[in-house]
């Protein structure tokens, strides 16, 4: 008899498979195209306009350091490196490289623009990025309050008449008693706008867009006639104290990030607390769980024992707190209340949304990319530019459009979204 032989499961040799490369799908060609297309564009702005103007910026950092670039020459390369990555991106795209060559490529344009509207000057480069991160803070606030309302199910249009009641009431309260009893009472008051938007959409199954278009309207209303009735004729009821800057001890001595992050009020940080919080609760709690799956599957939530509607109550009251709470940014850092003060934030704050695809800290890149959009309109209108201020002031909305359009692509929101449930 022959003996058996023990052989191994390893010396067996084993089948290959090969994976042929995954083909792009069509909305990953389009964007491709569209990206390869706006290098080109940026490129032409570039050769025409930036390369015009001759002498050099200077930017100013922390400690008394600063650097200096020369307009044309840093135009003339940025001509050059867009157009290569315009071919690049027509030809064959950069793949899983595609975000990161598009940063590159924003920074090396906002750059370019910076030195060609500074030339001659010198600029505080530390300042623009820290007051960019200022003006994120309540789009931080508004986009957290979307974003809980909508994976709950509800869509939430409101944030603009959420914002601007929350810096009217804080405005007009703290001003006859103490800021933060104003914050307090903006808060509860959004909350009970957003019950509203909760009562008339889940109740009443009334279209969710025009419910949040009517609350807009109806307090911005009632915010104009408030304000030329009392505030105009009360002066001393339009004038609450500002809160000064907080620095962070240890932290805002970190070179260039600590000025920017770490000397701010007390708003900017508890924006990126409640990012940081909203994450974890989201994902590693059975609120965040439920909510997840009553804006994904109400159905199959109902059948395994949550109270779909009761949950979205919650949800939309938390998200009117949420954006009540951030409204109050703005007494906190004008100390008055202006007519339509929030400028259409709340509109831009459903933008970020989505460009942060219903998620915390996407929402928080978006917020701050818009932020910084916001601090260099503002520099812009201290410099002799030649731009108009009229196209200015239009920066920030013109960034929106061209974002969501040309660069997010296609997004998925909850399933449920927009959706009334009736419970089993």
């Amino acid at each position: 008899m022959m003996a058996k032989t023990d052989v191994s499961t390893s010396e067996i040799p084993m089948p290959t498979t090969t994976h042929a490369p995954t083909e792009p799908t069509f909305e990953e060609r389009k964007r491709s195209r569209n990206l390869g297309i706006t290098y080109l564009i940026l490129a032409a702005v570039a050769a025409v306009f930036l390369s015009r103007r001759a002498g050099s910026a200077t930017f100013r950092l922390d400690g008394g350091r600063s650097f200096g670039l020369a307009a044309q020459p840093l135009a003339w390369f940025a001509v050059a490196s867009l157009a290569v990555l315009a071919g690049i991106q027509l030809w064959r795209g950069f793949g899983s490289w595609n975000n990161i060559v598009l940063a590159l490529g924003t920074v090396v344009m906002f750059m370019t623009f910076l030195t060609w509207a500074a030339a001659g000057r010198d600029f505080s480069l530390i300042g623009m990025l820290a007051a960019g991160v200022k003006f994120a803070t309540p789009l931080i606030f508004g986009a957290c309050a979307g974003i809980i309302c909508e994976k709950s199910g509800v869509i939430n249009i409101a944030i603009e008449g959420l914002l601007l009641n929350g810096a009217f009431t804080s405005t007009l309260v703290g001003s006859v008693s103490s800021f933060w009893v104003g914050v307090l009472v903006a808060t509860i008051t959004s909350a009970l706008f957003a019950l509203l938007l909760g009562w008339l959409a889940i109740r009443f199954k009334v279209d969710q867009v025009i419910v949040g278009f009517f609350i807009n309207f109806f307090v911005l209303g009632m915010t104009s006639f408030l304000s030329s009735r009392l505030l105009t004729e009360h002066q001393n009821w339009n004038d609450v104290p500002t809160l000064g800057v907080w620095k962070i001890p240890l932290l805002h001595k970190i070179p260039v990030i600590g000025p920017i992050f770490f000397e701010q009020t007390i708003f900017v940080y508890l924006a990126f607390a409640l990012v940081a919080v909203m994450t974890w609760f989201m994902y590693r709690t059975r609120w965040g769980l439920r909510t997840l799956a009553i804006g994904e599957h109400p159905k199959a939530a109902d059948t395994v024992g949550i109270n779909v509607n009761r949950l979205r109550y919650r949800n939309v009251m938390i998200g009117g707190a949420i954006a009540g709470f951030g409204g109050s940014w703005w007494s906190a850092d004008v100390g008055r209340f202006n007519e339509n003060i929030t400028s259409g934030k709340g509109f831009i704050a459903l933008a970020v949304v989505i460009i942060g695809r219903w998620q915390p800290v996407g929402a928080l890149i978006a917020a701050l990319v818009f932020g910084l959009s916001d601090a260099v309109a503002d520099k812009l209108s201290l410099l002799d530019t030649g731009i108009p201020g009229e196209f200015i002031s239009m920066t920030p909305y013109l960034a929106t459009i061209i974002v969501v359009c040309g660069f997010v692509g296609r997004s998925r929101g909850p399933a449920a979204a927009g959706k009334p449930y009736d419970s089993q």
